[in-house]
Parts: C-alpha cells; structure tokens; sequence
C-alpha cells in the first residue's frame, strides 16, 4: 500500500491534519492504534450513557462574523460550516482561592476587567499593561522558554493576582511544573480570557463524526484499531511503517500527533529524548453522575471552578502521595446556554497526579481500584468545600488516572501536555516527519487542530 501523506493520531490535531492534506491530494492515510476516534478527546459508554474522556469545554469561541477568529479560520481550512455543529456557549466559570478572592469570567472579556477592578483596584493599571502585552506579543514565533510566571510577577507586581490568572491557564495548557511558557500563556489567555468557551450541544461524538465524514468525502482513508509497530527510515528520511499486523504502507510525507518522545520510540530513537528538564504532567479526573440536587437550585450556575487552597498555587506532581487536593478544576458539562436537559446531571473533578505513584500501584490491581475509589471519595470532600455539601445520590462514577491516560492514549507517563520541550514548526530533525499537536505547541482542542492544519500548509502541500 502507498499514500502520499501518512497521518499518526486519529485525535483532533491529526483529524484536522488529514482533512487539510486531503482536499488538495485524496490519497491520504490516518491511522489510529485504538477502536474509536479522538484520542485526548473521545467518548465511552456506560450504563446506555455516553461519556467524555477528556472535554470540559472548548476555548476560543468566536463570533459567526469574526473571519480573523481561530475557530472561523479552522472552519475555512477544513471546508467546513457552522452550521455542521450546534455550538453552546458557558454560563460563566470561576477563578476561586478559598477564603481569599474570587474572579468570574465569561464569553465578554469585560466582566473578567470588571471583577479585577473592583477586587484589585490597585494593580487595575498594571493589568491594562498585561492587557497590552498580549495583544502584541506574537507567540508563534519560535523562541526560547521564557518564564510566564516571572512575566507577570513584573508586570502586575501582586502574587495573589498572578497565581489566580495562571491557575486556569495552567491547568488547561502547561506541559511544564509551577510555570508555562510565555508564548503558550499568551495563547491560552486569549483563548480563555477574551475569546471564551464552548462545547457541542451533544458530545465530541458529534465533532469526530463531522471530521470523520469529512475526511471520507475528500477521499481520505482511516483505519482504526491499527497501531504503527515502526516508522521505516533511510537516513534521516521516513520511507514508510510496519502498520497494524506488520503491514507495510510506503509513504511520501509524515505527520505525527502521537507526540516527540513516542514518534522517537517509533523511529526507533527513544534514547535521544529519554531526559526532559522537569517532569512530565499528569492528572486524575473523577467523573459524578448523580440525580438532579435541590441544593444546587439555589446557587449561581457555573461552567467551570478553578479553585486553589492558600495564596500560592501549585503545579507540579504530588512527592508523596497519588493526588494533589489542594487544587483542581471542577466542570459541568450541562452548564452551558442551550445545552438539552438530563434526567441526570454530571459533574467532573480534576486534579493534578502523580504518574509513578498510580504506575506502582496498578500492579495490584486491589489496591489500585481501592485507591482510586479513595480519590474519588476526597475529591467529592474538595465539592462539600466549595458548595457546603455534595449529592448523595450518585448514580454513576468513575476515576481516570495517569496510567489510564497512558493506556488509551499512548502519552509517556500519561502527560496530557506531552513534553514540557516544544517543537513550534514541528521539525524535530527527520525530512519528511513532522510533529502537529501537543508537542508542535498550540493548546486546546481549537489549537490542536490548527496545529494540523497548520503543519501540513507549511511542510506537506509544497511538497506534494
């Protein structure tokens, strides 16, 4: 078998990837290692319910009207309308340091301004100064790490403010502990901040089928439940892989969203990437589905709580235990405008992890399912903390850790974020194999599959 363009990933950055290369030469191959679509991102079922692995919302809503918006511009590269998906926008979300300060913010970038006004009126000028530096900074030039954390500890001289604008931002984009790279803040603070969030009115189903049939229309192919075994080279140039049952497809042109260190292991380079300067990240997510609670009535409804204990927020692998509490991100997923009723409502619960900690226990499996279902039970206390009590009467739940992420995804040490290295135009020192997705840099769902499409505008098409 022979294709012109071989894509590694069927999650969204190599959907997006496939579908870009496709419209202009059909012959294009994704090949995905796991039964369903979606990777980071894709769907299970229990209990004749469907449930998300990894969506909390989408970042960068825009206007219909606004052509200079990532999500438009994504929409155009890949021949696609809005009016293929049912877009709900948030209720609003949430910075929260318990018995410290909180900050709401929503799709209206001006009622995050109004809240920093009246919680730190004081530092509101030196806000408009970060305000400015992110509208000018381009963060898509490739350059060295330079410390976000450091930035704004300049530019808004107040710890408390800093922690609480980081909080989110890391949690939904930094691949590296207690900082992120400026370039990668300036990304997520836009996208977060003042474009907002959104998700489908359904399920990531219903974005991975558009995608899936899009790709089929233009002629693309997809298999899935086939792994690449290896990557065949000659040099430092990628003829073709050993594919499922050790098929051989030849190919031109190579784009992986597996991720730097596993596209190495696949090219059979996995000492040259074996250090990485600080650890990788990882997260335990427990998912609550329970019967609708009247003590909720009464509260403001909130897409998304980024909540943290005392005044410092951390962000790196807990030392001696599985699960860091002192911090997380509470989401939920029917908090949106427009979304249809449930008879029961769900709610997820995010917290940082420790990915050797979950790797030693998983080798017995008693102690790994009583440990999580522990997780769980402390998560929901972090719940009783917030709102003053939690459902009793849950019907459903489940805990994802840092070794089920690594099982179904294939991320080394199960680091959503992958390396804390990036690889912004995607070359990593192969000719014709290109890094599109975690790894290449651009962050969130809207992100990643600009990071395809992307890549394959600036190393595939000219060359094909």
């Amino acid at each position: 078998m022979r294709c012109s363009l071989l894509v590694i990933g069927g999650g969204l950055s190599g959907l997006a990837a496939a579908i870009r290369a496709a419209r202009f030469h059909p012959d294009v191959l994704l090949v995905e290692k796991h039964t369903r679509l979606g990777g980071l991102n894709s769907y299970f079922y229990r209990n004749d319910t469907l449930f998300e692995t990894g969506l909390h919302a989408i970042t960068n809503h825009a206007a219909a009207g606004d052509r200079k918006a990532p999500l438009n511009r994504l929409l155009r590269q890949l021949k696609l309308q809005r009016d293929d998906f049912s877009f709900c926008q948030q209720l609003g979300s949430e910075i929260r340091f318990l018995g410290l300060a909180s900050l709401s913010f929503g799709n209206d970038p001006e009622l995050l301004f109004s809240e920093v006004r009246a919680a730190f009126p004081e530092t509101w000028p030196r806000f408009q100064r970060l305000l400015a530096m992110v509208a000018d900074y381009d963060p898509f030039t490739p350059a060295p790490f330079r410390s976000a954390r450091a930035t704004l500890g300049e530019v808004l001289d107040n710890p408390l403010l800093t922690e609480m604008i980081l909080c989110p931002l890391m949690y939904y984009g930094s691949s590296r502990a207690d900082d992120i790279d400026l370039g990668q803040f300036v990304i997520m603070f836009r996208s977060l901040f003042l474009e907002g969030l959104f998700r489908p009115a359904g399920s990531i189903k219903d974005i991975l089928d558009v995608l899936a049939g899009q790709l089929r229309s233009l002629g693309g192919t997809i298999r899935t439940n086939c792994a690449v075994q290896k990557l065949l080279t000659d040099g430092e140039r990628v003829l073709g892989a050993l594919i499922g049952k050790e098929e051989r497809v030849e190919c031109a042109q190579v784009i992986s969203t597996v991720g730097h260190r596993e596209t190495l292991r696949l090219l059979g380079r996995a000492e040259d990437a074996a250090h990485e300067p600080t650890a990788r990240l990882s997260f335990v997510e427990n998912i609550f589905q329970h019967q609708p609670w009247h003590k909720w009535q009464s509260l403001p409804k909130k897409t998304i709580i980024f909540f943290n204990r005392g005044e410092r927020f951390s962000f790196h692998p807990p030392q001696s235990q599985g699960v860091d509490f002192s911090s997380g991100v509470v989401c939920f997923p029917g908090h949106f405008e427009g979304m249809p009723g449930r008879a029961l409502e769900e709610l997820r619960t995010t917290h940082l992890a420790s990915y050797s900690y979950w790797k030693a226990l998983a080798g017995s499996p008693g102690r790994y399912l009583d440990e999580k279902r522990q997780t769980a039970r402390k998560s929901a206390q972090t719940l009783a903390d917030l709102f003053g009590s939690f459902p009793a009467n849950i019907v459903y739940e489940d805990t994802f850790t840092p070794v089920t992420i690594e099982r179904y995804t294939g991320k080394i040490d199960g680091a959503i974020y992958g390396s804390p290295v990036k690889f912004a135009d995607g070359r990593f020192g192969c000719d014709n194999c290109f890094l599109a997705g975690t790894d290449q840099g651009f962050l969130g769902i809207v992100g990643s599959m600009l990071s395809g499409v992307s890549m394959v505008n600036q190393h595939i098409l000219p060359h094909l």
